[in-house]
């Protein structure tokens, strides 16, 4: 097993945090594991992205050119990034940010309200455990009980009271995750 993973949107979006978690759910699951952000200076509102790679065998590199899955969370990067998932490969994106959604027929496409989820709850710091929520309930990489464990290494120790409602909110994006095509 090989997942090569983009999570791509706006800076304050949580991406490099989705990322790191994600990657520490690995890490406890025994996985080959990269983690490699790319941001700007204008962190807050510019654009970021980072690579995830979760293997079983050792990886080569952490540069990728193409995607097993991409999670997008803005138009310029759907522009970007969808026409570099591989064939056969997964899109995960928010209607609410993304204006123009890919027409490829070669990818299974899927849609998550988090924005408009996370306004529901009136919390928007889950907006990004929602999209994790949806990436482990379409592409079940890791467990969610790992994912949790990557929580408690992620957060800071004076936000682990936040842990049961970033779950909650996991456990909500895999109920809420649509599929496009």
């Amino acid at each position: 097993m090989k997942e090569e993973i983009i999570i791509s949107g706006f800076g304050g979006q949580g991406i490099l945090s989705m990322g790191k978690i994600l990657a520490y759910a690995g890490i406890m699951e025994g996985k080959e594991v990269t983690w490699m952000p790319s941001y700007g200076p204008e962190q807050r509102g510019g654009t970021a992205n980072v690579t995830v790679i979760l293997s079983d065998k050792r990886i080569t590199s952490p540069i990728l050119n193409h995607y097993d899955t991409a999670i997008v969370l803005n138009q310029p990067s759907m522009d970007k990034f969808a026409p570099l998932i591989k064939s056969s490969g997964t899109l995960i994106y928010d209607p609410a940010s993304v204006l123009t959604p890919s027409t490829r027929e070669d990818i299974s496409i899927y849609s998550i309200e988090a924005l408009t989820e996370s306004v529901k709850l009136r919390n928007a710091k889950v907006f990004n455990m929602l999209l994790l929520g949806g990436l482990i309930k379409v592409r079940p990489i890791v467990g969610i009980d790992d994912v949790v464990k990557g929580l408690r290494k992620a957060l800071p120790e004076r936000h682990h009271h936040l842990i049961p409602m970033n779950e909650d909110a996991i456990r909500r994006g895999m109920e809420i995750i649509k599929t496009e095509r």
